[in-house]
């Protein structure tokens, strides 16, 4: 797959600087689960999302890079309109702009994980980390993640959330598939993941809602 173009890692770090103003980047805090709706709870709210989604897949589209995102993709299988098509492993294969991501969760970085069959098989939200996240970790902790098997599964799986979460929908705590917490906090295109800034969120695919972001999220220490 291609990588981002240089355009999009501009805008990136215009975003990054601008987000540095809002909340400081906070990955390895725990937290506790409050009275929030569920993924499932919260996603059963928005019955006409997918047809909506199906007319106008942009419908839902937050975020301060959405408009690079377009520029970078405006068509193809990787663009919005495109990963509306497909299952969000799929999808994110397709997208430029996340093949550290796709590599990873289909076994291509590791070939003991493979999530592929998962992410297809049922209704996500996924905290999507664009390449320029993973280029920010040091390789070697990037290296040491791979190839640990249960931690590149741990990673990974904290950045999904049962259920597809709206926008509107998703400030609050949420319980990831790895079993932790994630808060988001802000609205609209301030919105703030662990304090990971999403670039551009809402983005539909037939099986999920995609948020990408620009930090690797990880896990809390058990």
């Amino acid at each position: 797959m291609k990588r981002t173009s240089s355009k999009f890692a501009g805008a990136l770090g215009l975003i990054a600087v601008a987000a540095l103003g809002l909340s400081a980047c906070s990955t390895d805090t725990g937290m506790e689960v409050s009275e929030t709706p569920t993924s499932s709870e919260a996603a059963s709210t928005s019955p006409g999302m997918e047809s909506e989604a199906a007319m106008d897949p942009a419908a839902h589209l937050v975020g301060p890079g959405c408009a690079a995102y377009a520029e970078t993709v405006p068509s193809g299988e990787g663009s919005v309109e495109g990963m509306a098509q497909d299952p969000v492993a799929v999808a994110a294969s397709n997208n430029p702009l996340l093949t550290t991501l796709a590599k990873a969760v289909s076994g291509e970085l590791n070939p003991e994980v493979d999530l592929v069959d998962t992410l297809n098989g049922d209704e996500f939200t996924v905290f999507a980390p664009v390449d320029d996240a993973f280029g920010a970790i040091p390789e070697d902790d990037l290296n040491a993640v791979v190839e640990d098997s249960a931690m590149l599964s741990s990673v990974l799986t904290y950045h999904v959330v049962p259920g597809q979460i709206l926008p509107a929908d998703l400030p609050g705590m949420h319980t990831t598939v790895e079993g932790q917490d994630v808060e988001v906090t802000g609205s609209g295109d301030a919105l703030m993941v662990n304090g990971a800034q999403v670039i551009c969120g809402g983005v539909q695919t037939a099986n999920a809602v995609v948020y990408l972001v620009d930090t690797v999220l990880m896990p809390p220490a058990k």
